[in-house]
């Protein structure tokens, strides 16, 4: 086999040891059940096949770590050990895990092998797998049950194997209180096992007497001990990581859920407060017929729009977009309609919208942007000024001279901290002359990727100019109605069709 085979295998491990998957829990199942089977018939074979007592004590390990799979799957499972993966603390969940990893401990201590009054065993796992999800509280906890079990046993390494248990339990409790309640993962759990386990070896080399038994203990124990603690947190750290990414996407999934009804509540919120804002009386202009066109979307929208009396001759218009989350847009909507209320008598239009700006952009984020138009009908002299902050431009159609245009929109817009130089244009309306206002909602239906919507929009106000007032609104609804029954409505319209009478 080449180097690319190699790494081709090694990566394929790698990948069902990631967890990702139920195929992969079942994998390490098969494989753990296997390995169990073939070392218990090897222990029943043993002197048949003459093994070493290494070997010996290494298969009876093997064998005794597969039940520790079970316990594992059966202990990951439990609502005290979600709890506690959750960092949902009760002394209740404590109690109860100290408990159960405490006689895994001691579990482990009798699942041994005794050699020379020693025990060759998996009892440090216990302790260690409690530290490192549950913090010295459960490591500690755990470890007492398993070391004070240790010592009515007895047997010449006792101190050793007792300090080495507390060690376990106390070393993962602070690994986890220093990686800040965080699991360490598979491969740093794995190590920490194996490290404790060599120190477990050293400890009774230290401590045991006579200590030429202890050397001969630690020579045939040591591997089988590493080795076997070892694969005990693989398969518990392999589990809980599969557990932790469970509960990650439960989480994930209740707080979008979570956020969707936030939004959802938000925007019920907004486009009341919305609706309250627009104007329920439009001022009586003698000279002019106005219609108004408000259609709503599913989705809160930020566009509104206001007449505003000035005195008995001129009336104010504003029609504008603001563009950004729907909450703060409806705040900021309110703020702006107020400024204006008040300042309207006292401003010309780019004065005002210039005003409106330095009031409002301190206060405001920069993701929020508004396109606002506002404007002064004269009533008596039919000649309407006003000035445009980026907002999509009005269009004047005239019935007498059978034409129809844009009139003009400044790139400026509202919401940045600079002086706006707004210009202020003049039309004047003739008899028949109507001028049309309109937020982007509109566009979007004359167009679904927007490029002709303005040409479309125009070609048909054009055709439809020489007719009377109540049959043009007509005609537009209808329109309208037409498009809407192909194209979805994914932003509210506002269409506002200011008339000079012929009569």
């Amino acid at each position: 086999m080449n180097l690319d085979d190699g790494k081709t295998v090694i990566n394929r491990i790698k990948e069902k040891l990631s967890g990702d998957s139920e195929a992969s829990v079942m994998y390490l199942h098969a494989a753990v059940a296997l390995i169990g089977s073939i070392s218990i018939l090897l222990t029943l074979e043993y002197e048949v096949l003459n093994l070493s007592e290494a070997h010996h004590t290494f298969i009876v390990l093997v064998e005794k770590t597969c039940v520790i799979i079970v316990i594992a799957y059966v202990v990951t499972r439990l609502k005290f050990f979600k709890e506690v993966l959750e960092k949902k603390f009760t002394l209740t969940n404590q109690i109860v895990l100290i408990v159960i990893f405490g006689l895994i401990s001691i579990f482990g201590t009798y699942s041994g092998i005794d050699i020379f009054g020693a025990h060759a065993n998996v009892r440090d796992l216990g302790p260690m797998v409690a530290g490192l999800v549950g913090g010295p509280v459960l490591g500690i906890g755990s470890a007492l049950i398993g070391s004070l079990h240790r010592i009515l046993l007895g047997g010449f390494t006792v101190v050793p194997c007792t300090i080495a248990t507390l060690l376990s339990g106390t070393l993962a409790g602070l690994i986890y209180y220093l990686n800040k309640g965080k699991f360490i993962g598979i491969l740093g759990a794995v190590v920490f096992a194996s490290l404790m386990e060599v120190l477990h070896m050293l400890l009774t080399l230290l401590l045991a007497t006579p200590y030429t038994q202890a050397v001969e203990v630690v020579e045939i124990v040591s591997g089988p001990m590493i080795f076997a603690n070892a694969l005990g947190m693989l398969i518990f750290a392999f589990m809980i990581s599969n557990q932790l990414r469970e509960l990650k996407t439960v989480r994930e999934r209740d707080e979008y859920h979570d956020e969707l009804e936030r939004k959802k509540h938000e925007l019920e919120l907004a486009g009341k407060i919305q609706n309250s804002f627009l104007p329920e009386n439009i001022p009586h202009m003698d000279d002019f017929e106005v219609d108004i066109l408000n259609i709503s979307s599913k989705e809160a929208s930020s566009d509104f729009f206001d007449f505003i009396p000035i005195n008995d001759k001129k009336v104010g218009l504003t029609i504008a977009n603001v563009f950004g989350e729907s909450f703060p847009t409806t705040l900021l909507m309110a703020l702006s309609k107020t400024i204006m209320r008040n300042e309207a008598p006292h401003k010309n239009p780019n004065l005002l919208l210039d005003y409106l700006n330095r009031l409002i952009s301190p206060d405001i984020s920069s993701e929020i942007k508004i396109t606002i138009l506002y404007g002064i009908l004269d009533l008596k002299n039919r000649i309407f000024s006003y000035s445009n902050a980026a907002h999509r431009p009005p269009i004047l159609f005239q019935s007498s001279e059978n034409k129809v245009k844009k009139l003009h929109q400044d790139d400026e817009i509202l919401g940045k901290m600079q002086e706006l130089n707004l210009k202020t244009y003049q039309i004047e309306l003739k008899k028949g002359d109507g001028l049309i206002f309109y937020t982007d909602g509109l566009l979007k239906l004359f167009n679904k990727d927007n490029s002709m919507a303005m040409n479309n929009l125009m070609s048909f106000i054009h055709e439809n100019q020489n007719i009377n007032h109540e049959n043009l609104i007509k005609k537009i609804k209808d329109h309208i109605d037409g498009l809407l029954e192909e194209t979805p409505l994914k932003d509210n319209i506002i269409m506002i069709i200011i008339t000079a009478k012929k009569d």
